[in-house]
């Protein structure tokens, strides 16, 4: 079929168009290549499990859990900032029992670091870290009195060190001498239990509130942290991300522990499974149980979680 000849001519001056508006903006393309590198990932892993007349016996349950990282990286000459915010929530549903919160994270982390050349992978470097959660925390079955809510607590760290790191960004160390950390606890009932660590409130002989508890903490201390990722079979990365604290002013030498292990196994671009283990030591966190109804605080003791998860994850810019 012939076209007619203003549609051709048309057809004609678009093509020319566009071949020189390519031809003249490649190189302002070229030159105006932006420092910033973003990377974002969604993820949601399910476990259910279903008995129906099963002799053996057993529970049906439905866990799920909903991960998301995203980063924001500026790297120009001698300089770079790295941001980074990772959010967990999970949710387990049992045949009979109440729905239950498995995993609940809000951590943001920014970095600024500075070298004098382009050789040295080391970096002066300044820190800042915030962590809290999204809803209340129980110690399961009871569900009227919350052990944590949003910002109780809250921790936010601000420091200065040094920091290295390979070409690759796979193994970062970074050592700070002087980093405040500020323990949070904004409900007043947690705080007047001096829940993690803040001053508690003073109560009379007959249990009557005297003296209000602290709704923070303030701390100098040494901060060392490190970052390591590595394949180490194909397709099967270990990640480990660890934290030590320790503050100059109380209990210098007793060491607050955050080591994160994962083994993240990929099966396609959207399927991955991951194994991980995460252990804490507080010094600052009480234990809680219930003794006849009450709940009781006890010591401080190591928390530890362990995941076993296969979801889909969906990687975006």
């Amino acid at each position: 079929m012939k076209l007619p000849s203003f549609v051709s001519l048309l057809i004609l001056f678009t093509v020319s168009i566009n071949a020189f508006s390519q031809e003249v903006t490649s190189p302002q393309i070229h030159d105006t290549i932006s420092s910033w590198t973003k990377k974002n990932s969604l993820g949601f892993d399910i476990s259910q499990i279903a008995f129906i007349n099963w002799s053996a016996g057993g529970t049906s349950s439905v866990s799920g859990l909903f991960k998301g990282d995203f980063s924001r990286v500026y790297v120009k000459r001698n300089s770079k900032w790295v941001n980074e915010l990772i959010v967990r929530y999970g949710l387990n549903k049992q045949d009979g029992i109440e729905l239950r919160k498995t995993d609940d994270a809000i951590q943001f982390s920014s970095t600024f670091g500075y070298r004098k050349d382009t050789i040295t992978t080391w970096y002066h470097t300044a820190k800042f870290n915030f962590n809290t959660q999204f809803t209340n925390g129980y110690n399961y079955p009871n569900k009227e009195i919350a052990i944590s809510r949003p910002f109780a607590p809250a921790y936010i760290f601000i420091g200065i060190g040094a920091e290295n790191a390979n070409k690759e960004k796979k193994r970062i160390v970074y050592f700070s001498p002087f980093t405040f950390k500020t323990t949070l606890v904004l409900d007043q009932r947690l705080a007047n239990q001096g829940a993690f660590g803040v001053n508690k409130g003073i109560y009379d002989l007959d249990g009557n509130l005297i003296t209000k508890g602290r709704k923070s903490k303030m701390g100098l201390g040494m901060l060392v942290t490190s970052y390591y990722k590595k394949e180490v079979f194909k397709n099967i990365n270990f990640v480990n991300r660890v934290s030590l604290y320790s503050d100059y002013i109380n209990k210098f030498g007793n060491i607050d522990v955050d080591c994160d292990l994962l083994l993240d196994l990929v099966v396609n671009q959207y399927v991955k499974a991951n194994i991980g283990t995460h252990l804490i030591y507080d010094d600052d966190i009480k234990s809680k149980t219930e003794i006849a109804g009450e709940q009781v605080t006890l010591g401080p003791k190591v928390q530890l979680k362990q995941v076993l998860g296969v979801g889909i994850v969906y990687a975006f810019q």
